[in-house]
């Protein structure tokens, strides 16, 4: 990845500029599209006759679509459409005509001749309208809270480790990180709007087709049909103690009547190092410090890149996804089985896994009753050995002159601080996960009346583990001269099972009155019941690696003493909620918008005295364009201004924190036996509650110049109270040191700006952009009660040698993400620190107190932003996606320490005989070695082709090249400024890292 270095602070320059671009933008999300255009049906009138005769064509392009199903409503009649799109089928005039095809937008047309030529408008344009919210969808005319929607064909391109890389940089005020880059057993770090919580969950609520807390490891590309994401309190209230971070909804494909049908989908991925560190080749570390500094007994005869001995050239991925679908009047369905095969840039890094998902829905009782039913499973094989963060520190530190083996076969071992050979950890460990994870839910639904209904959902997800882990008698840590093991073999073993019931029933009411006064009830009851559970076990003690993990009774160490103990452990918790919910929408000729929302929630976790809580919200919109007095519509299409209120929750902490727990404290002997005796484990808080977000939000949903521009813009302020922290208590009255209690406040507020625009729309060509911005601010309020006080907070331990302590500190008043500590004053005339006191005079590092450190940068970004553009010219369409964050620090600790020479007998980076030459003095931690993290990353670039295929079995096909992570623009001197940012240690760059790749994808989606 090319690194291109500005030349400029991050105060002025090129950032500065960039930052302006952005905040004069504003920030925000949530956006208006046009209306779709209605469905064009021509019916030609002739004389009536009992056949009818018709072309079926795709709408946007004209060509005719075959297997699209006619039937005649109320009737047994029905046909499909021939390769040139005809039919023809028994109808009389009155009759209605049911058209339907997979992909398109279900249309009728009543028949009043012999020719009916029927134009269908593609499914995605017609889901455009419509906004999947909690328990229902909308309108997006009708929303009046903040809603994102991102459907299939707005997806980031190529080969996505989660689902949630499908939408990384489209939604406005949504923080999507991955910390180490393409590793496929890495998690997704995700955050709206900001930090809200110091001890509980800081992510969004992840409901999967109606499953709070869905698993996304049953989701896979090709099945997704829309992410919606409610960002501001007054649509995430209707989900109480867990929307304090946001709800992210992802909906699946379902099954549609029509022609049977097949897809395949399929890419294979291959990736490459973009960026290695700065550490000294082998000729480079003779040259200069073996010579340079006259250390010869450093040379240690070999020459050896251990970076590349780690990386896996072999790292082609491959993913496959077979769908069939399909169904008639009264049922459909939609299956889909997958296949990946993922590889990690790392050695024994990978993840192959195969699952499937079964969509079912069947309607009866003249079409009032529904059954819905999903199916889904994974099964995944996880390498865990390799691509350890530590391994790839080795890569930096370790001599480069040290051989990989020994003339007899063995791995050479260097002795300085903080080495290994992580070859011979790859050699003589296992470290491997078998995971098993299950969904099934079910929905049944009664339309009483046209206006009223009920229904039932059901679902239960199951997600099972086994991690083992060996490290062989020929292991460094087992070897026989100086460790405990003695040269054994060491076994460990844990299995883990989480599983959730839910349970929810709604009442459903829509009705309008005068044909403008149009209302929309919800009435709900929810149950989710949830438990965890684990044991573990470990021996060692092993004579031979020939049963690896598979005998554990082999382990000597249950009889021998003088090996580490064998250790056993188990446990279990679990949690319930119960809530009941309201919503009630009304329209009034759809120009002003009401909805208001309640839910009381009661949640096993919290205290005798709290245990139920009431989380309301209010919002209003009104659509100023359709107003009579609103003019100039040729110029703005459609303005609305919304307006909504919310309080959400989080309850996202250990559960029995309220009760007093016994835990296992010494032995005592009896007759000869000893006993286990228990105690107190914590102090009990029967006052322990959820904390509260209160959230105001103001939006502005636009359309201009005849929907070529669309938009919205969002305003938000948001109070989170009652914060958890674990606070000193006295001893006594309290039997423990500690106690969980609700004190602090957390502001957050920003703008977000989300804009569509079509530069050039015409028939053989268009072009598309997209921009999404957002500005956040942070600030820790309060944090100490008259009871329980706490000065501040410190975050980013720094790694020794040095004992240099916390990089971060967070107090009442300040912004989150704040680095703390000296600042730079220069060096003396011997290369040694210099800092500056309280008082502005220097001190060497010995002198230096408390109350000399300061606040001296921020590693949380207050701005981001991307834009995508696409283009389309016939069959080809090109996508171009970059995205950017700017305006923080990044305190570069790889340079701290592998920048200084101090750092030899250990292998050091270039920096430290260039940048920091004049530096001769142990690692100090201050503002020297703070980089301006601002970035822009060219981060998807797809190329893609519609072949047009002459036989009828080939419905479709598309082929596709992805290249992501193609460029970096940025004067950070690191491998990658995109770092963990939605923690309270963000902008910290570690030593240890995965290395960041560029990856390259063919992809190929076929429909049959």
């Amino acid at each position: 990845m090319p690194n291109y270095y500005s030349k400029q602070n991050h105060r002025t320059g090129f950032v500065r500029g960039s930052i302006l671009c952005f905040a004069l933008l504003a920030c925000s999300y949530g956006y208006a599209n046009a209306m779709p255009k209605a469905a064009t049906v021509e019916v030609n009138s002739v004389i009536a006759q009992q056949t009818v005769t018709g072309t079926v064509k795709n709408g946007a392009n004209g060509s005719p679509l075959s297997g699209v199903t006619i039937k005649v409503k109320g009737k047994d009649a029905s046909t499909q459409t021939d390769a040139s799109g005809k039919f023809s089928i028994a109808a009389e005039n009155g009759d209605v005509l049911q058209v339907s095809y997979i992909g398109f937008a279900n249309q009728e047309v009543t028949v009043s001749g012999t020719m009916a030529n029927v134009n269908l408008i593609s499914e995605e344009e017609s889901l455009e309208e419509v906004v999947v919210v909690g328990y229902g969808t909308q309108r997006r005319k009708e929303i009046t809270s903040a809603v994102a929607s991102v459907k299939e064909k707005d997806f980031n391109k190529g080969g996505m480790r989660s689902p949630m890389d499908l939408v990384q940089g489209k939604v406005a005020g949504l923080n999507i990180t991955r910390t180490q880059g393409s590793n496929p057993n890495s998690s997704t770090s995700i955050q709206l709007r900001g930090m809200a919580s110091l001890k509980g969950t800081n992510s969004p609520l992840i409901v999967v087709d109606g499953i709070p807390g869905g698993n996304l490891d049953l989701i896979k590309q090709g099945d997704i049909e829309s992410i919606d994401v409610l960002k501001d309190g007054s649509a995430a209230a209707i989900y109480g103690t867990r929307g304090n971070g946001g709800v992210i909804l992802v909906t699946t494909k379902k099954g549609k009547a029509g022609a049977a049908q097949f897809e395949y989908m399929t890419y294979g991925q291959t990736e490459r190092v973009n960026r290695k560190p700065s550490m000294l080749s082998a000729d480079q570390f003779r040259q200069l410090i073996v010579q340079g500094e006259n250390k010869p007994d450093l040379d240690l005869g070999a020459s050896t890149d251990l970076y590349d001995e780690l990386i896996n050239k072999d790292n082609f991925s491959h993913f496959h996804n077979f769908i069939a679908s399909g169904g008639g009047e009264n049922s459909t369905y939609r299956a889909s089985f997958n296949y990946e095969n993922a590889k990690g840039i790392a050695k024994q890094n990978g993840r192959e896994q195969f699952g499937g998902r079964i969509n079912f829905n069947q309607t009866g009782l003249d079409n009032r009753l529904t059954l819905t039913a999903n199916l889904a499973a994974n099964f995944n094989k996880a390498n865990l050995l390799g691509g350890k963060t530590g391994d790839f520190e080795q890569t930096i530190q370790r001599n480069p002159t040290a051989p990989i083996m020994n003339p007899d076969g063995t791995y050479y071992q260097t002795q300085e601080y903080n080495n290994y050979n992580p070859m011979s950890r790859l050699a003589h460990r296992i470290e491997e996960r078998n995971q098993q994870t299950f969904s099934g839910d079910a929905r049944l639904k009664f339309q009483i009346l046209d206006e009223l209904s009920v229904s039932a959902f059901g679902s239960y997800v199951r997600d099972n583990w086994n991690d083992r882990q060996y490290r062989s008698i020929l292991d460094w840590d087992q070897r026989p001269d100086d460790t405990e093991y003695d040269g054994t073999g060491y076994a460990y073993k844990r299995n883990d099972l989480n599983w959730t019931k839910t349970f929810e029933s709604t009442i459903d009411y829509n009705k309008t009155f005068n044909d403008v006064h149009t209302f929309t009830g919800l009435l709900g009851y929810s149950y989710q019941y949830m438990t965890a559970e684990y044991f573990n076990m470990s021996n060692s003690g092993f004579s031979t690696d020939g049963f690896l993990d598979w005998d554990f009774n082999s382990g000597t160490a249950i009889i021998n003493t003088k090996y580490p103990r064998p250790a056993l452990g188990s446990f279990k918790d679990e949690n319930t909620l119960i809530a009941f919910f309201g919503r009630v929408n009304y329209n009034y000729a759809d120009k002003y918008f009401v909805t208001a929302i309640l839910r009381r929630e009661g949640s096993s976790k919290f205290g005798a005295n709290n245990k139920w809580g009431n989380f309301p919200a209010i919002s209003a919109g009104w659509n100023i364009s359709n107003e009579d007095f609103f003019g100039n519509k040729d110029v703005v299409n459609e303005l609305k201004l919304r307006a909504g209120y919310g309080v959400t929750g989080n309850q996202g902490i250990p559960n029995y924190l309220s009760f007093i727990r016994l835990g296992t404290g010494g032995y005592y002997p009896q007759d000869g036996v000893y006993y286990q005796t228990y105690g107190v484990e914590n102090n009990a808080n029967p006052d322990l509650k959820w904390e509260q977000k209160a959230e105001t939000n103001i939006g502005l949903d636009f359309a201009l110049l005849n929907s070529k521009i669309t938009g919205a813009l969002d305003v938000y302020h948001r109070k989170t109270t009652d914060l958890l922290y674990e606070y000193n208590a006295q001893l006594p009255a309290y039997v423990q040191p500690s106690i969980w209690y609700n004190v602090g406040e957390v502001v957050n507020k920003g703008v977000e700006l989300q804009l569509t625009a079509f530069p050039i729309s015409r028939e053989n060509f268009t072009w598309q952009v997209d921009f999404t911005g957002n500005y956040q601010k942070n600030k820790l309020a309060k944090l100490s009660s008259d009871i329980f006080k706490s000065n501040w907070l410190e975050f980013g331990g720094l790694p020794s040698p040095g004992n240099l302590g916390n990089a971060m500190r967070l107090e009442e008043g300040g912004e989150i993400g704040n680095f703390y500590g000296k600042r730079f004053a220069g060096f003396d005339d011997e290369g040694k620190w210099l800092f500056y006191k309280a008082d502005g005079s220097t001190a060497h590092a010995g002198d230096m107190n408390n109350d000399d450190r300061a606040y001296i940068g921020n590693g949380i970004p207050k701005f981001q932003a991307s834009l995508g553009n696409r283009f389309t010219y016939k069959g080809f369409d090109l996508t171009v996606f970059l995205r950017g964050k700017f305006k923080y620090d990044i305190l570069n600790t790889a340079d701290m320490f592998f920048g200084n020479k101090k750092w030899i007998p250990n292998n050091v980076f270039e920096s430290a005989f260039g940048k920091h030459d004049q530096l001769n003095d142990d690692p100090q931690y201050s503002d020297y070695y703070l980089e301006n993290g601002s970035f822009v990353k060219i981060d998807n670039i797809t190329l893609g082709y519609n072949i047009r295929t002459k036989t009828p079995l080939i419905r479709n096909m598309y082929v596709y090249l992805t290249a992501r992570n193609i460029a970096t623009i940025t004067s950070y001197s690191g491998i990658d400024p995109e770092l963990q940012d939605t923690g309270f240690d963000g902008g910290i760059d570690s030593r240890g890292f995965y290395p960041r790749t560029q990856s390259w994808t063919m992809g190929l989606n076929i429909g049959f």
